[in-house]
């Protein structure tokens, strides 16, 4: 999207929300106007790419790897992935990551959806792109820790690695610093937010929402003011504000050395944010409920407030109900996973080396079959060929195992060097069940 495109959709929402604001002034709520809201909501129908990082299916898959490569750390068992986890929107669910000085580091891990449409990028908003973003957390001594000197002679050293360099850049094919971000940047470009029940709504299925969530949209473009900094499809206006927090972090101000912008940080997008949680750059607020008590009670009043902060929020414990039912919207059923992430596998138990002689599927929330028998020393591959997030929990004799969270594509090998029975479960659905009998082989 166009810079001016997106000046001219914020000059149209701001005119749309003040009107509803006078309008809603009353005691009864003002009606959605849905003809309004819906084109201001309404999802691109493509990402950008900058014309000197254009993007390729190798350039992607090599950003993919990287983004998980552990060498571009100082102590070599950290990735980008470690605190951006596919499966909690690409944050780590704690307030903030302990730092390599053992300390929480200033700010929460920021989730990565739909960051081709950024303007800046950081909290504070110091990097102007995403292949600049990502040399910040790598060089960072209390982030990744990383040498890139170090790191880049350990990719070059590296047979394979090498030949994906090659492949992602066939005009300059050097494992180099500017390759590294442009295959990093270019990866997260492909992270875009699915569609929800919210789009549906919002290209005209009128029974997408329930009635309490249409009601909470309403809030939000109404009553509540949340649309003035949440704006557009990705609800952000990309915009700094200070919305009151009890925090000493002065943000946006520092960077560009504007007292005015001191305790401003950036609008966060909200879609996704289910699984992202705790939340604001601090993490200091754990829930949906404890985000809407913030701006109607909490809100700490200073000079350098947002001035697009309703100064006054009065909403009743149904209404705040209410908004938090629509911001469940924003977000999938379960943590969606790119297809542009390489699926991971996981084995535990028995001989790693040993081929799987059993594959049993995860589909429909079931596994499929639901028994089997097997003999000691056969390894058991569970694949999840599902659209949900799943996991694996095993108990049987002496023995118990419980898989990291099973996503899309992932697989989980287990072998058994013992006999006896097993009970497989997955933790996320625990209705799904897998009876394992190991047997001695005779």
């Amino acid at each position: 999207m166009r810079r001016e495109g997106f000046t001219k959709i914020g000059r149209v929402l701001a005119g749309l929300v003040l009107a509803t604001l006078v309008g809603g002034a009353g005691d009864k709520p003002t009606p959605l106007d849905a003809a309004h809201w819906r084109p201001a909501f309404a999802r691109p129908d493509h990402a950008p790419t900058p014309t000197d990082n254009p993007a390729t299916p190798e350039k992607i898959a090599l950003g993919a790897k990287l983004f998980e490569d552990a060498r571009l750390s100082g102590s070599g068992d950290v990735s980008c992935a470690s605190c951006h986890q596919a499966d909690l929107s690409f944050s780590d669910g704690v307030d903030r990551h302990v730092g390599h000085d053992g300390q929480p580091l200033d700010r929460r891990t920021p989730a990565l959806w739909n960051l081709a449409w950024g303007l800046s990028f950081f909290w504070d908003g110091r990097a102007s792109s995403l292949e600049a973003q990502a040399m910040g957390p790598i060089e960072n001594e209390r982030e990744m820790a990383g040498n890139l000197e170090n790191a880049l002679r350990a990719l070059d050293a590296d047979p394979p690695m090498r030949k994906a360099f090659a492949a992602a850049f066939p005009d300059d094919a050097a494992v180099t610093q500017a390759n590294l971000g442009k295959a990093l940047a270019a990866f997260q470009r492909t992270l875009v937010s699915p569609e929800t029940r919210f789009d549906r709504w919002v290209e005209g299925d009128d029974k997408a929402l329930e009635g309490d969530e249409l009601a909470g949209f309403a809030l939000f473009v109404g009553k509540a003011g949340c649309v003035a900094c949440h704006q557009g499809w990705r609800f952000t206006d990309e915009a700094f504000h200070d919305i009151g927090l009890p925090s000493e972090d002065r943000g946006r101000g520092p960077v560009l050395g504007v007292s005015a912008a001191n305790h401003a940080f950036k609008t966060p997008s909200l879609r996704e944010r289910v699984w992202s949680a705790p939340y604001m750059h601090d993490g200091s607020l754990a829930t949906f409920d404890a985000v809407v008590a913030h701006y109607a009670d909490h809100v700490v009043q200073r000079p350098t407030l947002s001035a697009d902060l309703p100064r006054r929020i009065e909403l009743n414990e149904q209404e705040r109900a209410l908004l938090v039912a629509f911001l469940n919207t924003l977000s999938s059923d379960d943590p969606p996973r790119p297809a542009s992430l390489p699926s991971k596998a996981m084995s535990w138990g028995g001989d790693e080396k040993a081929i799987p002689t059993s594959t049993v599927s995860q589909k429909d929330r079931r596994f499929t079959p639901g028994a089997i028998i097997m003999k000691v020393g056969e390894a058991l591959r569970i694949v999840n060929d599902d659209t949900r997030v799943h996991n694996v929990r095993l108990d049987g004799p002496g023995k118990s195992f419980n898989s990291d969270a099973q996503n899309p594509g992932d697989t989980v090998t287990i072998g058994f060097d013992g006999a006896g029975h097993y009970d497989v479960i997955c933790g996320i659905h625990p209705e799904m069940r897998l009876s394992v009998e190991v047997t001695q082989d005779r």
